[in-house]
């Protein structure tokens, strides 16, 4: 891989959302705020969900990987259709950088605002009463493999649409309702037989269960099974993303 090509795309891209941070960054940190104030007084009171874990507690994982799932795929989906639209992606074709490069540079980006967005939704709504991590490792290894595959779905998104209200379909009509039916506020366990099922066939799911356990110790979902599910939707997709990538398909028309 081309290291210098590697490093300089990466820096661009993280200066890009970096430099309108009241934009990228803080406005889904309130967001998520607003979310837990207004669902925490909605349900206070209520039984809990997860033994031991109050509802103000239990939100706060899943508004955190939803936010970072949304963030990370709007990073590299924005930034890669913005560039073919204005024309500017020429300047990124142009010079010897390679597709491991390229594709690294975009996700890695993604994964980098992700992170900080998630950083700060948990800065700001842990006074709810979030417990120490029962598990850290695995809290760390869902972040980065979540915001992962929502930067590749997002490059996969920017080669695919052509104008920026196609770019929004894949947010309003994808993204948005996977985040919001995967067990952000609810346990699924609390849901008929068949929306239960259909949760299960629900990538984001197992990404926000798994995330949720390194909290808490509890899930949905044994651990090691949403482990297996989000790898293996991980290495699919950077197989269709990188084989797009290679093949220049819709970037060097």
């Amino acid at each position: 891989m081309n290291f210098t090509g590697f490093y300089t795309l990466f820096k661009k891209e993280i200066l890009r959302f970096w430099k309108v941070g009241f934009q990228t960054l803080s406005a889904p940190i309130l967001t998520a705020l607003l979310y837990q104030l207004i669902f925490s007084h909605v349900m206070d009171g209520r039984p809990n969900i997860l033994p031991g874990v109050s509802y103000t507690a239990f939100l706060i994982p899943g508004l955190a990987m939803m936010s970072m799932l949304q963030n990370a795929f709007a990073n590299a989906s924005s930034s890669l259709i913005q560039s073919r639209i204005t024309g500017n992606l020429i300047f990124i074709l142009l010079p010897p950088i390679s597709t491991p490069a390229f594709f690294c540079a975009y996700v890695g980006a993604a994964i980098v605002r992700g992170l900080v967005v998630g950083l700060g939704v948990i800065a700001v709504t842990a006074w709810f009463g979030l417990p120490m991590p029962h598990h850290v490792g695995w809290i760390l290894l869902f972040a980065f493999l979540g915001c992962a595959i929502m930067g590749m779905f997002g490059l996969l998104a920017g080669i695919v649409a052509e104008k920026f209200d196609q770019l929004a379909a894949f947010q309003n009509f994808l993204i948005m309702p996977l985040t919001f039916l995967s067990g952000v506020f609810y346990s699924i366990n609390t849901l008929p037989p068949f929306w239960r099922a259909l949760s299960h066939a629900n990538p984001v799911f197992y990404m926000i269960d798994g995330f949720r356990y390194g909290f808490f110790g509890q899930s949905d979902v044994a651990p090691w099974l949403a482990l297996t599910v989000v790898s293996g939707f991980t290495a699919i997709l950077a197989i269709i993303v990188y084989a797009l990538l290679k093949s220049g398909w819709k970037l060097r028309n």
